[in-house]
């Protein structure tokens, strides 16, 4: 037996579809997306590649509300329009390559589009219909924040108007891996039991969790450099990705990345490699903030599970679970942080017979595998809020051998009367099931001694006696309490009784 972690991630909590739907409808630019599709018509002209026309860029920026006189408003309003093409929200017909330079009067040959069958379903379709619109521009928009910035590509392109890739340094299956990586490790770090939650995330922190080796000391100065190369790509990278609604950020300061270049390069690497140390920085130290924070907005959240769902990554949801058996509602919630636990495990409980959901969860608590011990802690955590109605389904069990205890500590909390006293074998029985559940939920945390002396210190010759139990975790656990026991006259004899478990085993 062992208490190796579960691969899969912790659960997430999510806002429901129609929130996210109403929160999509909203964001920025699939906003200016679908707009510039209602907007889409027999005038409009589109190139080769479906994208509208030069001339027409003015008139689709004053559609959007932009000021077709900045520079900004065509930018943004091509950005939008190529959303809407790539998410069906407009059908486009393109020109004929082999047109030749015009047609008659030396008029050029150009495409036209038209509102697409999808955008209906904006107004007409399920809450998921928008979403997977959404989920459509977020793929548009991850691939363009992937590319290189303008300048670098300009900077690449030999005499011939070529771009010399080799000289740009660019591979975009590596840039993609790379955002798609940022990302997965933000979300990790919303969703984890002690993680960031809702509160923004440093950007050095983001990038050294890219570059830095768990395993690594003080990093290098090449290391220092990459991760300050990698916080500045993704301060580009994710005021991409803000308008789309997937994250809120807030990007590096400009007059820090002026302080940074006056600097030698070693000095410049730094200052943002020193604020990526996750222990040392603070949501409110304004110094860090200057570095650029970020953190995954709820529909950010729902975007990012999805795709790594798609890749064929466990990423479960609370609620998920609420249609499925009590077996498979134990055995997933063994793996959850507490608290994430208790919400899955009360969303199974709504709406269900108690009495029957009770006796349901008993039941699949039972099993002497490695998993038991964990199942039986989750179905106890379950039964806590329980009120009268499920005492029945509760004395049901007292005679059962691993769940007698169980039923007996749930009455006696409620001071239930004609509840048996337990024999030695079940006491120990029951010792060695919650100390083994104990170490598959958190491992050997500094409140499991404790544990271990509360259980053992009321039973004369508890360690002579317990080596005998009939549990598949009995020597595991007294050779972990022949490690944490606080007192050592105890732990020495919790040894000794560990090698006499171990060689009773077949």
């Amino acid at each position: 037996m062992s208490a190796e972690p579960h691969p899969t991630l912790p659960p997430v909590r999510l806002h429901s579809d129609a929130e996210l739907a109403r929160d999509a409808l909203v964001a920025p630019l699939f906003a200016r997306a679908v707009r510039l599709a209602r907007w889409a018509g027999p005038d409009t002209r589109v190139d080769v590649g479906g994208e509208l026309v030069a001339d027409q860029l003015p008139e689709a920026a004053a559609v959007l509300g932009l000021d077709a006189a900045d520079e900004d408003g065509p930018v943004h309003a091509s950005q939008a329009w190529r959303v809407a093409v790539d998410t069906g929200l407009v059908d486009v017909t393109e020109p004929e390559e082999d047109a030749g330079d015009g047609v008659e009067g030396g008029e050029p040959e150009y495409g036209t589009a038209a509102p697409g069958e999808d955008l209906a379903l904006l107004t007409g379709g399920a809450p998921g219909d928008v979403l997977d619109l959404w989920l459509a521009a977020l793929d548009t928009v991850l691939a363009d924040a992937a590319v290189p910035d303008l300048d670098d590509l300009v900077e690449a392109m030999d005499a011939g108007g070529e771009i010399d890739f080799d000289r740009l340094d660019w591979n975009p299956q590596r840039e993609a891996d790379f955002l798609d990586g940022v990302l997965a490790n933000l979300y990790l770090l919303s969703v984890a039991e002690g993680g960031a939650g809702e509160a923004p995330v440093p950007l050095p922190v983001l990038a050294a969790s890219m570059i830095v080796p768990d395993d690594m000391g003080d990093p290098s100065d090449a290391v220092l450099e990459q991760v300050s190369d990698a916080m500045m790509r993704l301060d580009d990278q994710f005021r991409q990705l803000e308008p789309i609604g997937l994250v809120e950020f807030r990007p590096v300061d400009e007059a820090l990345m002026v302080e940074a270049e006056e600097l030698p390069d070693h000095e410049g690497a730094e200052a943002p490699a020193a604020a990526a140390d996750p222990d040392g920085w603070d949501d409110d130290d304004e110094d860090v903030s200057r570095y650029g924070m970020v953190r995954l907005t709820p529909l950010g959240l729902y975007g990012v599970r999805a795709r790594m769902l798609e890749a064929g990554v466990e990423a479960p949801a609370i609620g998920e679970l609420a249609d499925k058996g009590a077996d498979t509602l134990l055995d997933a919630v063994s793996f959850y942080p507490e608290s994430a636990a208790q919400a899955e495990i009360e969303q199974w409980l709504a709406g269900r017979d108690l009495p029957a959901a009770v006796a349901e969860l008993l039941a699949a608590a039972r099993g002497v595998d490695e998993g038991g011990p964990l199942r039986r802690l989750r179905c106890q955590q379950a039964l806590a809020p329980a009120g009268p109605e499920a005492e029945a389904a509760v004395r049901a069990v007292l005679d059962d051998p691993e769940l007698g205890g169980l039923a007996r500590v749930w009455l006696a909390e409620r001071g239930a009367v004609d509840v048996p006293a337990p024999d030695g074998t079940m006491v120990f029985w029951l010792t060695v099931d919650t100390i083994a559940a104990q170490l598959a939920a958190d491992g050997e945390t500094e409140e499991l001694p404790l544990l271990m002396a509360s259980l053992t210190e009321h039973h004369a010759g508890f360690f002579d006696q317990v080596w005998r139990v009939e549990h598949p975790a009995t020597a595991y656990v007294l050779e972990a309490m022949g490690r944490l026991h606080p007192d050592k006259k105890a732990s020495k004899e919790a040894r000794k009784a560990a090698f006499k478990a171990r060689s009773r085993q077949p």
